[in-house]
């Protein structure tokens, strides 16, 4: 998917701008009525990844002038390095000039732009029903008791693995069911022992792993206020360390340094299993020889921590509508489409590969669909029900800033530092840097 690994540690805000147009013509572009006064405005959106979100907002802009012919609406792709320039000089500067109608932002980064711009963003009021969306989306959308995004794809986690490796080594799919990271290590061991395969490939710089672990058990790294670190006496977060290190001194993992070299891992056979978002479907089904040898079971769960449950997330994000001229046509096109079109999510899944978060959609053909590649399993619909249950943390302001801070504890704990003193000197360190 659009999210890689590697980039997930950049800093910033990571975010996408689009410039307004202004034309009037005959009718309100999303109305789809005829002689309305407020004219029609072209609607500009801005999104990256050319074949993911780009492609998801054009499937539903095709939608919408399909109904509205009158619409003009222009989707552009911008590198996300741009994107955050140009989106936070032109918020900085208080003008709308320059800035876009919509735009995506990713949830990690969504509480940061709505509390430091609390007046730039639309308030959506009734053109969803948010309660028609996943509810750990909704956090990161929304603030001060306002819905501000319109909840896009989800980053639902699963465990993908190779089904003849763990049948060389005694398993079967319904032995990882319901397993522990304990329990995945041990696996691990054996898949290696019979197959010498490892288990997993890993970048030991990258804390997505960390990420989902924390978040299946509904924690974070803040307390629940989204700016208070909570990482010294974090006991879920101490468990992710551990078991982090467990794996990594299990000698099954094959480490990468960047995405290219993670995505060989699995490519080239050489990894039983990926622990990942659902958006690394396409990259697995890459190896068109590798056709019925897959399978997605449910992510491991921590085992001391008493509220793990077997969902998470890795990345995803959200539409925007910015508070300029054309905010009101922009807020009915998301709600009329991305907010509400059970068949455009049909299109998502099967043109796109978006697993999106809009619950109805799930009892669609294209939800239910066996998939041959990962042996006649049903996977999408395994992701929409494990989407339903990714436990609701708040992201708040500092992901990223607090990420840097511990990839580099994490060493040090790798390296032999005392786990207590690591997360102790994290915690220094994020309240001096980020309070």
């Amino acid at each position: 998917m659009k999210k890689k690994a590697t980039a997930l540690l950049l800093a910033g805000f990571m975010l996408l701008t689009a410039c307004s147009s202004n034309s009037n013509t005959k009718n309100e572009a999303n109305t789809g009525t005829e002689g309305n006064a407020a004219g029609s405005q072209k609607i500009t959106v801005w999104a990256w990844d050319k074949n993911f979100n780009i492609a998801a907002m054009n499937l539903a802009k095709d939608a919408y002038v399909a109904k509205n012919p009158d619409a003009q609406i222009e989707v552009v792709e911008y590198a996300q390095d741009d994107i955050i320039q140009k989106l936070n000089t032109g918020l900085n500067s208080g003008s709308a000039s320059g800035l876009p109608n919509i735009v995506l932002i990713e949830d990690y980064r969504a509480q940061s732009f709505l509390q430091t711009y609390p007046d730039a963003f639309q308030e959506l009021g009734d053109a969803i029903k948010t309660s028609d969306f996943a509810e750990y989306k909704l956090g990161p959308t929304s603030f001060n008791g306002k819905q501000y995004g319109v909840p896009f794809d989800s980053g639902v986690v699963g465990l993908y693995v190779r089904t003849d490796y763990l049948q060389e080594a005694g398993y079967t799919v319904d032995d990882l069911q319901d397993i522990d990271w304990q329990q995945y290590i041990e696996i691990g061991k054996a898949v290696k022992a019979k197959t010498g395969k490892d288990m997993l490939t890993q970048d030991p710089n990258d804390l997505g792993l960390i990420r989902m672990m924390i978040q299946s058990a509904g924690s974070w790294y803040l307390k629940e206020d989204g700016t208070t670190p909570d990482l010294k006496d974090n006991a879920v977060l101490k468990e992710a360390f551990e078991s982090y290190k467990e794996l990594m001194n299990a000698d099954i993992v094959k480490v990468n340094s960047d995405w290219s070299s993670f995505l060989a891992g699995f490519n080239s056979g050489d990894v039983a299993s990926v622990p990942t978002g659902n958006w690394i479907t396409p990259s697995v089904k890459a190896s068109a020889d590798q056709s019925g040898k897959w399978a997605v079971v449910p992510f491991p769960k921590l085992k001391n921590a008493a509220n793990s449950v077997h969902a998470s997330n890795l990345g995803g994000s959200s539409w925007y509508v910015l508070n300029n001229d054309g905010k009101e046509a922009a807020v009915k096109f998301l709600g009329a489409t991305l907010g509400s079109d059970v068949a455009l999510y049909q299109k998502l899944v099967t043109d796109v590969g978006v697993v999106g978060t809009y619950k109805p959609a799930a009892e669609g053909e294209a939800y239910g669909a066996a998939d041959e590649f990962f042996g006649g399993q049903k996977v999408i619909a395994d992701f929409a029900k494990w989407t339903a249950e990714i436990p609701n943390v708040n992201y708040g302001l500092h992901t990223y800033a607090i990420e840097d801070i511990l990839k580099v504890e994490m060493q040090n704990f790798l390296n032999g530092t005392e786990l207590d003193k690591a997360l102790s000197d994290a915690q220094s360190q994020a309240e001096s840097q980020i309070q």
